[in-house]
């Protein structure tokens, strides 16, 4: 973690413990702005609903955690509690006021999120991505200074590659992260919006849309394929694969001898998978 992060960290998780040394302010609502490095864009209205009505009835149990900026001040963590409470007709809100650089408040929101499982796999992927790009770590430095495995942020990282409509219908829960993983494997990138309606439409899982991209890439230059019949035992280990590396793994067998290809997307993404075949 950045220097002097661990304190804030510690002081925030679990439960957001308020140091006894601390002061809880009553802080006005019109005063307080949402944190600009807030990973998560998607809340649920109806949880939102209940809060509002619990903090209505015993008000907010809760302080959030405020910082200054200018006259006005930034949320660290709270911003459900916040939006409840104006909701409820709040006009303050009780806090407590810490100092955070940028850099810490981008780092303790997605960890705030991750911790409490609240972003969707698209809001994570942009929280890694953003980490990266403003903090200047790799896939593997951010991993370490998370606690993921780099093929966990690298498989996240992926899905930003896709189409914003198939993001988008990632985000709503219309099909899910392993939908949009087997979706990158399309060798016709301009078939993934039209393939990813077909998952909705015919409620296709993983594997079945898995074999669907296998056969559209064994014949592209057909509108209908026909199913293959390459070996169970392939497709079960392909299927292994391409966990394991987070990418398009296909295994094809003659008589006698075989090839397997891996796919990679950049130069970054093939260190990551030579780094995965040497452990």
């Amino acid at each position: 973690m950045s220097k002097g992060l661990g304190k804030g960290i510690n002081a925030i998780f679990p439960g957001e413990s308020i140091n006894q040394m601390e002061t809880v302010e009553k802080v006005s609502v019109n005063q307080i702005k949402v944190n600009p490095f807030q990973p998560r864009k998607i809340f649920d209205e109806t949880a939102l609903a209940e809060l509002s009505e619990s903090i209505k009835e015993h008000g907010v149990l809760q302080p959030i955690i405020l910082r200054k900026k200018g006259k006005l001040f930034e949320i660290v963590v709270g911003e459900r509690r916040f939006r409840a409470s104006k909701a409820a007709g709040l006009r303050e809100i009780p806090a407590v006021i810490r100092g955070f650089s940028d850099q810490q408040m981008m780092e303790i929101a997605i960890l705030e999120n991750l911790q409490r499982e609240d972003l969707t796999p698209i809001e994570e992927a942009e929280a890694y991505q953003n980490l990266m790009e403003n903090l200047s770590l790799t896939q593997e430095q951010l991993a370490f200074r998370l606690g993921k495995s780099r093929p966990h942020i690298a498989n996240h990282i992926r899905l930003l590659s896709l189409p914003e409509v198939v993001r988008e219908k990632i985000s709503s829960n219309k099909i899910s992260m392993g939908h949009g993983r087997a979706l990158l494997g399309l060798k016709q990138k301009k078939l993934i919006p039209s393939i990813s309606d077909k998952v909705i439409k015919e409620s296709l899982n993983v594997r079945q849309l898995e074999a669907l991209v296998q056969r559209i890439n064994e014949n592209v230059s057909r509108e209908t394929s026909k199913t293959t019949n390459k070996d169970i035992f392939i497709v079960e280990k392909e299927s292994q694969l391409r966990e394991y590396f987070g990418t398009t793994v296909s295994i094809k067998k003659t008589k006698n001898k075989g090839k397997i290809e891996i796919e990679f997307f950049s130069e970054d993404d093939l260190e990551r998978i030579l780094e995965l075949l040497e452990d």
